[in-house]
């Protein structure tokens, strides 16, 4: 059965990862970006998942931005460090090193390119449980790994796995993240991983998120977030549709070139990233930066000198 883990919950960020031009992480930049979060009342900090580039990264420099955020988050925020692998015995090791560098959980996505059964998936989870003495936040999203974590799957491991604390859904599919809803044991989180449905699972009776946006607008994501649990629907749903033209223009493009683009025109980062990912057209820069202008983010470009 799981146990319940009190500050999951909320309004996480899942960090992009600043590169130099020449290739290297730009660790002045990725702390800037990390004290722009915790200044804007995000206390969940997520480095080294999709939105952070990991797929691109070595071990050391996942390692290295892992050990930077649990550095700057010391006491202001929790660090949940994006440790997965399509190879168990990977997730396992990698996970077992951010356990050693103070993480305090450890977000595993699905098995990508494998594709493998349910009892593959349940399997892989099961043995991370296993090994790893952390909270497990699980990953689901399909559109990345062309493998779907069912969730009678996800229920199963709920049920079976102490550690195994959330789900990371972002299927887009609301039917079966509402039988999760319906289904899941007392004390294990739901947490939206597409920031355009986390209204209506809020609504539904999700946990939280782990955001995109959030490293654009904080602020604006973390209290959309806590009016929605608070359940002050009115407020929460004029936020929503405030901030739902940055939630879309945020994959105009394979994320994470939009966001990159976009802490880029706030001057919060250089805009460079690692091959098969390139910049964003032009068409695509323009639509962005008329969003960002109408929530008031640009003015966010004075920051990075302050």
């Amino acid at each position: 059965m799981t146990k319940a883990i009190e500050w999951l919950r909320g309004c996480a960020t899942a960090l992009v990862t600043p590169f130099k031009s020449d290739g290297a992480i730009d660790e002045a930049a990725l702390t800037r970006l990390i004290e722009y979060q915790l200044a804007g009342g995000v206390k969940l900090l997520v480095p080294c998942g999709t939105t952070g580039e990991s797929a691109t990264m070595t071990e050391a420099e996942d390692q290295r931005v892992i050990k930077l955020a649990i550095e700057l988050a010391q006491g202001r925020a929790r660090v949940i460090a994006g440790t997965g692998s399509n190879s168990t015995a990977a997730a396992i090791e990698n996970s077992k090193i951010a356990a050693g560098l103070g993480a305090d959980a450890v977000l595993v996505v699905a098995p990508f390119y494998n594709k493998p059964t349910q009892a593959g998936l349940y399997a892989h989870f099961r043995a991370l449980a296993e090994a790893v003495d952390l909270p497990i936040v699980v990953y689901n999203v399909p559109g990345r790994t062309s493998c779907n974590l069912a969730a009678n799957t996800t229920l199963r491991l709920a049920r079976d796995c102490e550690n195994i604390a959330a789900v990371k859904e972002a299927s887009g599919n609301l039917s079966q993240i509402m039988e999760i809803l319906r289904a899941r044991p007392e004390g294990f989180r739901v947490l939206s991983g597409d920031d355009a449905l986390t209204f209506p699972m809020i609504a539904l009776g999700a946990d939280g998120l782990i955001s995109v946006a959030a490293n654009e607008a904080p602020e604006l994501m973390a209290r959309l977030v806590e009016l929605a649990l608070a359940e002050r629907w009115d407020e929460a749903r004029a936020l929503h549709y405030r901030l739902l033209p940055l939630l879309e223009v945020n994959f105009i493009e394979s994320s994470p070139g939009p966001v990159k683009a976009a802490l880029a025109m706030m001057n919060l980062i250089e805009e460079n990233f690692r091959l098969p990912l390139v910049p964003i057209e032009a068409t695509s820069r323009a639509i962005l930066r008329t969003v960002l202008a109408e929530l008031g983010l640009l003015k966010e470009a004075t920051y990075a000198a302050s």
